[in-house]
């Protein structure tokens, strides 16, 4: 439970510091920095530079800007104090427990990132001559190798950057295969409760989407399914597990029936941590499928460093592998593919470079200190950490579908119905707690949905402060204790923001001072 005597209301909290307010506008630690358009002049850098004089450029009649640009300046000292003081602000995985569903946010070993900075393979260069790199290279062999042997998968591609570029990729190469054919037939299908980049990717290559709906279980609805198979369809987009947690029990009926009219079977592999080392996909009919190499390998997550989503293809989509492809040459030594010839089935080049090799680095350092046990052991105890939330909050919040469910739960808002608490405010309330919110409204098939996901890292104490924090917060709501919520966060650096207005009428104060002047 909460901790007696904490300030709850907006008035106690203003009281909180005894009414002193501060000469400096900083409350100890917690320091006020501005935004840095606010705080930092043009006319102040770190480095003094003589001016440069009259002079001609070659943009060809191009630089017609003739006032200062308004860049901000600081000095070397200040620029180090602004952003350290902003990421003090920031919520991170260092910090604390990350329930953030379908993200998969978890710690990243330490080990990992000092394999991704041993010298020789943290400042290889993409142009560099392929003799000069075979350690890289290798690196890049050993993780496909694992990969296809996780997945039961013949072929794979490593240039893709991301989960997205990584669906791109696929679907991409179900176009190119039904080109081949000489038909790139019309629909992807896609489940109503799939990540919005499945349907963005399909329209982006060309197709129309047709959605699925789910059933009263949270799984696809296997007979609307069957219903939109005919010639027009070039394929299916499905997550397993999907995003409402659960594992597509009719998964291989599903891919028997795509494949029964000559389409492909694409699966989103955001999920692939739930049952990597239980299960393979290759041996569930799918025919390609990326992996985020952030969420399963525990690689740096979003604003943590670059994403990376090899593709990996089954028989029938694997002569559509793109360039560049890694392959071994006659005297062993390893080689890149980087150009289309005369007869290659695939569409060609997905992106300038090879990928990413700080995150193959720290994929494989991942797969080589677990082992194949452990790996196994990642997705026995997501699931587990997922079971245990879920068994321990079903009484105070409310389920959004029966039974087991697989790396994470789902909720529906139905628990704060007639409390005057809405989802937003629920949220809010988790950050005074010290947590991040987990997914809000998403998938959704599911009302008010809130998606928490544990991951595997994460030990039973902390899981257990968690719950505790869960079942105050789901008390206090249905106690009508609505000042905790309404005003929430109060102990954030930024109080509540008026999200609406501040898209409709955005400030941006620089600006403005500047045409004040």
């Amino acid at each position: 439970m909460l901790r007696e005597g904490r300030p709850t209301t907006p008035e106690a909290i203003a009281n909180d510091a005894g009414g002193i307010e501060t000469f400096s506008g900083n409350r100890g630690l917690r320091i006020h920095e501005p935004l840095i358009f606010e705080n930092g002049s043009y006319n102040r850098t770190g480095v003094d530079m003589e001016d440069a004089g009259a002079f001609e450029t070659s943009l060809g009649g191009m630089d017609r800007e003739e006032s200062d640009i308004n860049l901000p300046g600081y000095s070397e000292p200040e620029t180090m104090r602004h952003f350290t003081r902003l990421s003090r602000k920031n919520y991170a995985i260092d910090m604390g427990f990350y329930p953030l569903g379908s993200c998969t946010m978890k710690h990243n070993p330490r080990l990992n990132e000092k394999m991704a900075r041993v010298p020789g393979l943290s400042d290889v260069h993409p142009l560099q001559p392929l003799s000069t790199v075979q350690g890289s290279l290798k690196v890049m062999d050993e993780l496909s190798h694992w990969l296809k042997t996780l997945t039961g998968m013949p072929a794979v591609a490593l240039s893709p950057k991301a989960g997205a570029h990584g669906e791109l990729c696929g679907v991409m190469a179900i176009r190119a295969a039904h080109e081949a054919k000489g038909d790139p037939r019309k629909y992807i299908l896609v489940p109503e409760s799939a990540h919005g980049t499945n349907p963005a990717t399909a329209a982006l290559c060309g197709y129309k989407v047709k959605a699925i709906p789910a059933n009263d279980e949270g799984r696809v609805d296997l007979e609307a399914l069957k219903a939109e198979l005919d010639e027009t369809v070039a394929g299916i987009m499905l997550t397993n597990p999907n995003t409402c947690g659960l594992f597509e029990r009719d998964i291989i009926e599903i891919a028997e029936a795509v494949h029964a009219i000559g389409a492909y079977f694409y699966c989103d592999g955001a999920n692939f941590n739930a049952i990597v080392g239980r299960v393979r996909p290759g041996d569930l009919g799918i025919d390609c499928m990326h992996i985020n190499l952030h969420k399963t390998f525990s690689t740096p997550h979003g604003g943590g460093g670059p994403g990376s989503g090899p593709v990996v293809f089954s028989d029938r989509l694997a002569d559509y592998v793109p360039v560049p492809d890694l392959v071994m040459l006659d005297d062993n030594s390893l080689s890149l593919k980087e150009h289309v010839e005369d007869g290659d089935a695939n569409f060609g080049r997905m992106t300038a470079f090879h990928g990413q090799m700080g995150m193959y680095l720290r994929a494989l350092s991942y797969m080589m200190s677990h082992g194949s046990d452990g790996l196994r052991q990642v997705a026995e105890d997501a699931v587990l950490s997922a079971n245990y939330l879920q068994a321990s909050l079903e009484d105070v919040m409310t389920r959004a579908f029966d039974g087991p469910c697989m790396h994470e739960c789902l909720f529906s808002d139905k628990f704060l119905k007639d409390t005057g608490v809405e989802t937003l405010d629920f949220a809010k309330a988790m950050i005074d707690e010290g947590y991040h919110p987990m997914t809000m409204y998403f998938p959704l098939v599911v009302h008010g949905a809130m998606l928490i996901e544990p991951t595997e890292t994460e030990s039973k104490h902390e899981l257990d402060n968690f719950i505790n924090s869960m079942r105050g917060l789901a008390s206090a709501a249905k106690a009508g204790e609505l000042d905790r919520f309404k005003g929430a966060p109060y102990y954030a650096p930024l109080r509540r923001l008026d999200e609406t207005a501040a898209a409709r009428n955005p400030v941006l104060k620089w600006q403005a001072a500047e045409a004040a002047e």
